[in-house]
């Protein structure tokens, strides 16, 4: 997967956008005010850190070794950081972008999500 497709793939959700506001470099995929994707599009490897079910995050981990591990800066118990441009099939990665998008919706306050499903 490309910079691009990552950044454009993020956006596609409804009511997603694209925040900077730790730096200039760190890209913050958001949704209701919440982070689902934290990325920077120009490092190599290209890498995102995604929320994810603790199960499935150490899961995925054992599974992947070294293309998806603990959380860069994050609460290793609920986010991985994923390799994106290489190892992975990017129709996993795009389910695992899809996936932390789906439960931070779910998080979201009641009104809020009732306004996403209706948008």
């Amino acid at each position: 997967m490309t910079p691009a497709q990552l950044r454009a793939f993020c956006l596609s959700f409804d009511a997603a956008v694209k925040d900077f506001p730790f730096d200039p470099e760190t890209s913050v995929s958001k949704v209701g005010g919440k982070l689902f994707a934290l990325t920077n599009l120009d490092a190599r490897p290209l890498t995102a850190t995604l929320k994810r079910d603790p199960d499935d995050a150490v899961r995925l981990r054992a599974e992947h070794p070294g293309l998806i591990v603990p959380g860069w800066h994050m609460n290793k118990r609920h986010w991985n950081t994923v390799t994106a441009d290489g190892g992975l099939p990017d129709r996993l990665v795009r389910e695992l972008v899809e996936d932390s998008y789906d439960l931070v919706v779910a998080g979201l306050p009641r009104a809020e999500r009732l306004r996403l499903d209706h948008a």
